[in-house]
């Protein structure tokens, strides 16, 4: 308790940076993600009334739910378009003056909700929701270099997993803003709509006061002074020279090579292990059920019995138990370590996930429904204290400096993509199986759990030269030929 104390006053100034890049960052994702819930027929009513001022006919219900589909889902669109920019942005200028670039494009977006219904024009709104997407994916990625660059090893996991903390924190304040006794009006949706634009400010002034990413200043810069004093300021410790030594090993192994593409990524064997990692539990981890979960939750809430006008007001407690278990994962992430907690939350998720199967084929019970909300908050719990909260941090463990980049832009692709593919196609899924449809994420979540518990070293305490080290062992395990062991030397290095 002591040393947690010390290392709270020693490290206040990493803490408050920690703050204003989740305030910018993954905050505005969670609160774009959650807010459009509220005005969802607020925006429908505009756009038949611009419909209907333009061509002087109503607009179909079809074509109206089709726009309304699409403002929705163009979020995940911008969103993989701004993870795409988010290697090549961050090497070129860095990650704190892309971070300030980003702010400015959600405040864009927020100006263009504002005017919407003054310009008469829903346009404006898909617009909006790109450039918010934009926003989050870019976001997303630099705020995890900037925090896992920043971040001493016995911090990295604390530090790099508060990104899920203040994406869920901006979910549950995004769902009690669109509540109808605040912003969920008829005449306040375009401000609730661009509330994003808050956060935003807040970061780009903020965050001038504070320094460049020490481990982008030294080991892409090459700025030795620069990295120390960005190391000083925010660590306040007089002597950081094991840092800079980890550090120098680390940009030893990259002379004469160039910041690694997203080919060199999908195609070389010295990260083989890293990119099924980064692949697999991580970017996947659209694939474990938890968006089923919200799509059936209000289902069984009925069948339990609760009023319809009560339903946000749940779904602002199954935000709010995902935000208090993803705080204790990060309380628990470098004690625990990342392999066991992650595992065996997959494992744990499918069985019950298995379980909740057999409980919506014989919901008539009247017992069944009560037992199948304790099973839903139960799968939340556990994805919040393991997989949700790890699969953003492993990205920045395992991958060197050089390569990271592009991991990343890899890793969001998935995510932003896979993230629109079921938002389209889930519930037609939903209409085929019905209730079965949860076999899928069963068989993620088992092999997901497999695959972490026997292959992935764990990287808990660890520098990514070391742990680069371990993922050798895989990447090469049946080197046998003089070539092939030349290469294990030199993916060592790299």
């Amino acid at each position: 308790m002591r040393e947690a104390l010390k290392d709270l006053v020693r490290y206040w100034r990493l803490y408050l940076l920690t703050l204003v890049l989740g305030i910018g960052g993954s905050f505005q994702l969670g609160m774009q993600v959650s807010i459009m819930a509220s005005p969802a027929e607020h925006i429908q009513s505009f756009v038949n009334q611009t419909w209907l001022g333009r061509y002087e006919v109503p607009v179909s219900d079809s074509t109206n739910m089709l726009i309304w589909s699409f403002i929705v889902s163009v979020f995940s669109l911008g969103g993989w378009v701004g993870a795409i920019h988010s290697g090549s942005l961050s090497v070129t200028y860095g990650r704190k003056k892309a971070l300030l670039f980003n702010n400015i494009v959600a405040l864009v977006a927020a100006v263009l909700m504002v005017f919407s219904p003054m310009a008469k024009s829903f346009e404006m709104i898909l617009l909006g929701r790109f450039l918010y997407g934009y926003n989050a994916g870019l976001g997303w990625n630099i705020q995890l270099m900037y925090l896992g660059e920043s971040s001493p090893k016995k911090l990295r996991g604390f530090l790099t997993i508060t990104i899920t903390v203040f994406n869920n924190l901006g979910k549950v304040m995004g769902q009690i803003v669109g509540i109808k006794e605040l912003m969920g009006t008829d005449d306040m949706w375009p401000w609730l709509m661009a509330l994003g634009g808050l956060p935003a400010i807040l970061q780009f002034v903020t965050l001038l006061f504070f320094p460049e990413a020490p481990r982008y200043l030294y080991i892409d810069k090459g700025d030795t002074e620069g990295c120390k004093k960005a190391l000083h300021w925010l660590w306040q410790e007089d002597d950081v020279q094991m840092e800079m030594d980890d550090m120098g090993k680390e940009r030893a192994s990259m002379q004469g090579q160039n910041v690694k593409t997203i080919w060199d990524v999908l195609t070389s064997r010295c990260v083989r292990w890293q990119l099924l990692v980064l692949v697999i539990p991580c970017a996947g981890v659209q694939f474990c059920g938890f968006n089923a979960i919200y799509f059936y939750a209000f289902d069984i809430f009925r069948e339990a019995g609760v009023a319809e006008d009560k339903m946000h007001y749940l779904s602002i407690g199954i935000g709010t138990t995902d935000l208090l278990t993803i705080t204790l994962c990060s309380l628990l992430i470098d004690r625990a370590g990342r392999k066991m907690v992650m595992g065996y939350g997959y494992l744990l998720m499918g069985v019950i996930m298995s379980v909740l199967i057999v409980m919506l084929s014989i919901k008539d019970q009247y017992w069944v429904p009560y037992a199948n909300i304790a099973l839903i908050f139960s799968v939340i719990c556990v994805y919040g204290l393991g997989p949700s909260g790890i699969a953003s941090t492993l990205p920045a463990d395992i991958f060197l400096q050089a390569w990271r980049p592009s991991a990343y832009v890899i890793s969001g692709s998935i995510n932003w993509l896979s993230l629109f593919l079921i938002g389209m196609f889930f519930p037609f899924i939903v209409d085929g199986l019905g209730q079965f449809c949860f076999l899928i994420f069963v068989a993620y979540c088992l092999f997901s759990a497999a695959f972490v518990l026997y292959f992935l070293p764990e990287t808990k305490g660890k520098s990514t030269v070391e742990i680069m080290e371990d993922f050798n062992k895989l990447n090469y395990k049946n080197r046998g030929t003089d070539t092939e062991k030349a290469d294990f030397v030199m993916a060592t290095k790299f």
